[in-house]
């Protein structure tokens, strides 16, 4: 990713600021310290994440300065979509003979104008992403239900993201808005922590307080693999959550069988300097096949799988699966890009409900937000509460 940053938001930065006219009056050397400066600080975030990945800096120190490194990021999108414009606009412009319009369309007030404007709206979303998640209610019609599974309240904790920056005080926060809904089941789809388990031990621990009828379940996701997984299970472990790692747990609701199911995540081979090993890779890879046929032995009569991210949700469709509760998107983050660029790399799902054949997809927006992009426009966190029905 860093090489990447550093040829892609250099051309970026030069796109911004050279075409600025030095008619009026800006010259060729504030145009080039213009756009140093900006890929200078557009390199910055890609920087973090390398020392994040490598030890380099403790993970206390990283979290806090990639917030700024997010808002900065977020920027950059912005001014990408307005020099696409401005230049497009400018083109045009030539083409007409409008030579006083396409003047104007690169005078230095304009470009100006668009980078504090964007910085503006990025400092915006960096206050809403910070903001503890609210609880949202809503049914979800699923088909199959058993009529004694008819009412059950799922609450579901999907990226929470426990960190130096979501810290103890913001999950004891979701903590309590979420029991104070007494769902009848508390489910956590994967990425409930970022950072090694010293750094964010005491930022996690607050879930120990969960509670619920028919029991606390998370499966694993991305992040848990990025800081250290067989580390954080046994802390997970040991604070009370219920770990489902390619394993399907029987519950029996009212006389019917209900198989609630976890896997783990496509990033399954990556390693980690938080590993105990950082040569080798820890976790385990995603096998729904494995807790498909374990419902099935059981059987179950409905089940509900969790898994983090929600692109292989036609594959697991296929397997009898009739809910799968998924996160990893964040519900896209800005509206706008959540259809334009995160829903593309997820199989075209970004968030809320999904009929996907026979099966029902849930896809959270989250109820946290990793420090490297903590932006949110359009996109509120949530606690989702899901109240089941029977579709008809």
């Amino acid at each position: 990713m860093v090489s990447t940053a550093a040829f892609v938001i250099p051309l970026l930065a030069l796109w911004l600021w050279w075409p600025v006219s030095s008619l009026n009056g800006t010259s060729r050397l504030a145009r080039l310290l213009a756009a140093l400066i900006t890929a200078l600080l557009g390199i910055a975030p890609a920087l973090l994440l390398k020392a994040v990945q490598t030890n380099a800096l403790p993970y206390a120190v990283v979290a806090r300065l990639q917030v700024p490194g997010g808002w900065i990021l977020a920027m950059l999108l912005m001014l990408a979509l307005f020099v696409l414009l401005r230049d497009l606009l400018w083109l045009i412009a030539r083409l007409m003979g409008r030579a006083s319009l396409a003047q104007l369309l690169h005078l230095p007030a304009l470009t100006a104008a668009a980078v504090v404007a964007t910085g503006c709206l990025s400092a915006i979303g960096v206050f809403n992403a910070l903001q503890p998640p609210r609880v949202h209610e809503q049914q979800i019609a699923v088909r199959n239900l058993p009529t004694a599974l008819q009412g059950l309240r799922i609450a579901v904790l999907a990226d929470i993201h426990a960190s130096p920056v979501n810290d103890a005080s913001y999950v004891q926060t979701i903590v309590q808005r979420t029991l104070a809904t007494t769902p009848d089941l508390i489910v956590l789809p994967g990425d409930m922590v970022d950072g090694d388990v010293a750094t964010s031990r005491a930022h996690v621990a607050p879930l120990a307080a969960l509670s619920a009828r028919y029991g606390v379940w998370a499966a694993p996701g991305n992040h848990e693999y990025y800081s250290g997984y067989n580390a954080w299970m046994a802390e997970f472990r040991r604070l009370g959550l219920n770990l489902l790692e390619n394993r399907m747990q029987l519950l029996n609701i009212k006389g019917s069988k209900l198989a609630l199911s976890g896997i783990g995540d496509p990033v399954f081979g990556r390693t980690s300097p938080n590993n105990a090993d950082p040569e080798v890779a820890e976790g385990v890879p995603p096998d729904v096949d494995a807790v498909a046929a374990q419902a099935r032995k059981a059987g179950a009569q409905f089940h509900i799988l969790l898994a983090h991210q929600p692109k292989f949700a036609r594959d697991n469709a296929d397997k009898g699966v009739n809910l799968q509760i998924s996160g990893h998107t964040h519900g896209g983050l800005i509206l706008g890009m959540d259809r334009w660029l995160v829903a593309p790399v997820n199989n075209g799902f970004v968030r809320g409900e999904y009929d996907v054949r026979n099966m029902k997809l849930l896809v959270s927006s989250g109820a946290g937000l990793w420090a490297g992009f903590a932006v949110r426009l359009g996109v509120a966190p949530r606690i989702e509460l899901l109240t089941l029905v029977a579709q008809q």
